[in-house]
């Protein structure tokens, strides 16, 4: 599986953006998807993730109610709504997958980096002040 993540660039803070990342291949549908961002001179840090059924979302704090993850499995593609934006979530934004299917029972901890199998190339966010 390869991920393409694209949409990012700059915007004044209060401002908004959509990124979005398409995974080759098949089985999409089986993957558990998750964004995470590195600001400069910091670590890679989750951000979101979002389960291969959809049907469960998971954001760190610093981003509820501003942004939102979703998914649309017929076009093989992972969203990610970012309102409100602040300068502090200038960073490179990279989306990530993991089989999850595969792993049933077991559920991944999708905070966690060591749970994803593939990445994407990232994609610059940058909100001015």
């Amino acid at each position: 599986v390869q991920l393409q993540a694209f949409g990012g660039g700059l915007v004044q803070a209060g401002g908004y953006l959509r990124l979005s990342c398409v995974a080759s291949g098949r089985a999409f549908n089986r993957y558990d998807m998750g964004w995470f961002r590195q600001a400069p001179g910091k670590g890679r840090e989750f951000v979101a993730a979002i389960v291969w059924a959809g049907d469960a979302t998971y954001y760190t704090d610093s981003v509820k109610g501003r942004f939102a993850i979703s998914r649309d499995n017929t076009k093989n593609t992972l969203y990610l709504q970012m309102n409100s934006l602040k300068p502090e979530d200038t960073a490179v934004y990279y989306c990530a997958g993991t089989d999850a299917v595969a792993r049933l029972p077991r559920r991944i901890s999708p905070g966690q980096e060591y749970e994803y199998d593939y990445w994407g190339q990232g994609t610059q966010v940058t909100v001015s002040s």
